[in-house]
């Protein structure tokens, strides 16, 4: 194998219907793709990365990690990115690294210093969201992942605060109405999530010597499956 390909991260990100995969190379993103995959990540995630490594002429020996998003998201995309990771990382024993999906939604907008709420929608009139913040050069989880309301959200921001995320324009014009000049509402091409931000956020990881077990690495969340009750004969 090429000494030049030692250092290669792959990141895969399907938590949502948003899909994105990067390769990563010494802190450089040699090729990224990000699509609308609706419900189809089991039929569409591994000809998307097939067709990324053809591009960049690559194989899969060439991965030296996987870097995947953990969620909160749909149940499927998550267990089909995870899968996937766990199984490309477990045979030739590469580490792993599962993220926060909403520190990924985050994480792009790090730069302004500001505190950063990233949003879901989580159905039943409620949103899956988290705080995060650079401070000192550092960056930083100010609040954990959970559910909540809008409403409640909005009651607990106390200072100018940017929102990215997925959601509907109806959660914007509440947040606005609510908190007026101290929510900043991200455009919708920079809620736009991808799989380099992932891979940066996996780099650090990286480089503090912190990878996850495959054995027992595990999706996000924060609310169980629906579960359909059998009819009774």
């Amino acid at each position: 194998m090429p000494s030049t390909y030692r250092k290669m991260q792959l990141a895969i990100d399907t938590s949502t219907d948003t899909a994105s995969l990067a390769l990563v190379q010494d802190s450089e993103v040699l090729a990224e793709l990000t699509w609308r995959c609706q419900q189809n990540h089991t039929t569409q995630l591994l000809p998307r990365l097939a067709d990324l490594l053809s591009r960049t002429k690559l194989g899969l020996q060439s991965i030296s990690c996987i870097i995947v998003a953990k969620g909160p998201g749909s149940f499927n995309g998550l267990r089909v990115g995870i899968s996937t990771a766990k199984g490309l990382a477990f045979s030739p024993g590469i580490p792993i690294v599962g993220i926060s999906t909403l520190e990924v939604e985050a994480y792009q907008h790090a730069e302004t210093n500001l505190p950063i709420c990233p949003i879901f929608n989580a159905g039943r009139g409620e949103i899956a969201t988290a705080i995060y913040q650079m401070k000192g050069n550092k960056w930083h989880q100010i609040t954990g992942e959970y559910i909540t309301t809008v409403e409640t959200l909005g009651s607990q921001i106390a200072t100018k605060t940017i929102f990215c995320g997925e959601f509907v324009a109806s959660i914007a014009e509440q947040l606005k109405k609510q908190l007026r000049q101290r929510a900043i509402i991200s455009s919708s091409a920079a809620r736009l999530r991808r799989a380099g931000f992932l891979a940066e956020l996996g780099q650090k990881r990286l480089e503090a010597g912190d990878y996850d077990n495959p054995a027992t690495l595990q999706p996000i969340y924060l609310r169980r499956p629906p579960i359909t009750k059998r009819k009774h004969q």
